[in-house]
């Protein structure tokens, strides 16, 4: 039985599109952003800041040597947030529906740029932060690790006090979820851009 549902962010909660993404990092200066942006997993000083191993204010001095130039804090956030491309109101109403009866969570490789918008009241226009939507939000730049890496879902497992056995994951990533099967979880893989309500009411059998 089903008691614990676990999400990817960007893709699952949020809509992603890369290319805006990239427009946006060229913008700044960032002439191969093409490169090395990834939707599903980073690399370089991208990566090293979802895993926490920069911080923001380091991320940003490292990401102006490369642009050549001195960056702000919001024009890097705001690339950052040019990822996130939009957000289904009509899912977050079935995540309310959910919460009597499951414990939710968020499980995401993401950075402080976009996790510090996502936990403000900026989150949605009714003023309501991610985390009032979850019962826990484990970003990877918290935890030092990203996604597939089967140490973030041990970590996950210990941290949240879940059994993997009676827990969901839902992320758009197929090395995802098959890290989350390997896991122990039961799976489903959403669409990124297309909502998940349908296959997610299916496995919970509330059709």
């Amino acid at each position: 039985m089903i008691k614990n549902l676990v999400f990817d962010f960007g893709g699952v909660i949020v809509s992603l599109d890369r290319d805006a993404a990239v427009r946006a990092f060229v913008q700044l200066g960032l002439a191969d952003a093409e490169h090395i942006l990834d939707k599903y997993h980073q690399t370089g000083i991208f990566l090293a800041l979802e895993e926490g191993r920069l911080s923001e204010e380091e991320f940003r001095r490292q990401l102006g040597g490369l642009c050549g130039r001195p960056l702000t804090y919001d024009e890097v956030q705001q690339a950052w947030l040019s990822f996130l491309s939009g957000l289904d109101h009509q899912q977050l109403d079935y995540l309310q529906q959910l919460r009597p009866h499951y414990r939710l969570f968020i499980l995401s490789n993401t950075n402080p740029y976009i996790g510090g918008w996502a936990c403000s009241p900026q989150f949605t226009p009714e003023g309501r932060s991610l985390d009032t939507f979850f019962d826990g939000l484990f970003f990877s730049y918290r935890m030092g690790l990203t996604k597939p890496d089967p140490r973030i879902f041990h970590q996950l497992i210990d941290q949240a006090g879940l059994n993997p056995e009676e827990t969901l994951f839902v992320d758009d990533g197929a090395a995802n979820i098959a890290a989350g099967q390997a896991a122990g979880f039961h799976t489903l893989l959403a669409e990124n851009g297309r909502s998940w309500v349908p296959q997610l009411k299916k496995v919970l059998g509330t059709e």
